[in-house]
């Protein structure tokens, strides 16, 4: 559970919501009430916030939201009838998980359209983990900055982060924030259900997407992470798998002890899926061995 601040100059009001989306908004005269946040748990709510818990919830739970400084409130339809006095404006809605990715993302300055979005996703939790640690190693020396999201080991350039995992819709939008205001020129994420929970990738694109084991399979995993995730894979998403040519080229290098040569495989077929050129990673590798 968590919150996701506002970090454009645009101004996200009540009314705004209520034309874009057909939400209803009581009272109709709250249309002016700015919010600057987003939150879905009380705990994260902070003034200025919109407290969109996506369930019924009682009338403690709410007074508490407004105490913690919530201006406004999004309560499921169900619940038209079982507050009386809210103290402050209630928008009544059932927004999708897209829906909610939109705004989520919107709020947020649309961070990962500032950013190269690499995801790595397999049956075994384990191998795409280390997948994402050699992409990263890889990326970096070929002189890209990097954050990445991983349970357990998510990190920033070199800055830890500290996330509840599986990391939902709005925690995934603030670590892009946080990664663009960083300097990362890309993110790698593990698609797993222990390091991102279901719908958390609503709005986002992935520019490349890579799956150590899928075999003859490719179009049943494209439709599984984009169903699971929510994430947006069209003809801008490059699609990367090992092969025999990166298998020898990772098998030929000496990129560093207890490297696996199929991950360093599949870092190399993301990497040139990306647009790197072929001379410029033959390159690097040989640099990498020999200063070894």
């Amino acid at each position: 559970m968590s919150a996701i601040n506002e970090t454009t100059s645009q101004r996200l009001t009540l009314g705004m919501l209520v034309d874009r989306y057909g939400w209803e908004l009581v009272p109709d005269f709250a249309r002016d009430v700015t919010v600057t946040s987003l939150a879905n748990d009380v705990e994260s709510v902070t003034p200025g916030a919109l407290y969109m818990p996506g369930m019924r919830i009682d009338k403690g739970r709410l007074a508490l939201a407004v105490r913690r400084g919530a201006y406004a409130v999004m309560l499921p339809t169900s619940m038209r009838n079982a507050i009386d006095d809210p103290q402050v404006p209630v928008l009544f809605a059932d927004p999708s998980p897209r829906r909610v990715g939109e705004l989520a993302a919107s709020i947020a300055g649309r961070p990962s359209e500032s950013i190269a979005v690499f995801a790595i996703a397999g049956s075994d939790v384990d191998r795409v983990r280390e997948d994402v640690d050699v992409l990263a190693q890889f990326l970096h020396m070929l002189g890209n900055p990097v954050g990445t999201v991983c349970d357990g080991d998510s990190q920033s350039l070199e800055r830890f982060l500290d996330l509840s995992y599986p990391v939902d819709v709005f925690a995934m939008q603030r670590v892009f924030s946080v990664c663009v205001e960083d300097g990362a020129a890309a993110i790698i994420l593990a698609l797993n259900s222990r390091t991102i929970a279901a719908g958390a990738l609503e709005s986002v694109g992935i520019d490349v997407l890579g799956y150590d084991d899928a075999g003859d399979h490719v179009d049943e995993m494209i439709a599984h992470v984009a169903e699971q995730y929510g994430c947006t894979l069209d003809a801008n998403t490059h699609l990367a798998q090992r092969d025999a040519e990166t298998d020898a080229m990772a098998e030929q290098s000496d990129f560093g002890d207890g490297v696996p040569t199929r991950a360093l495989s599949l870092a190399i077929a993301m990497t040139l899926a990306a647009g790197v050129r072929k001379t410029n990673i033959r390159n690097a590798l040989r640099v990498s061995k020999e200063l070894r």
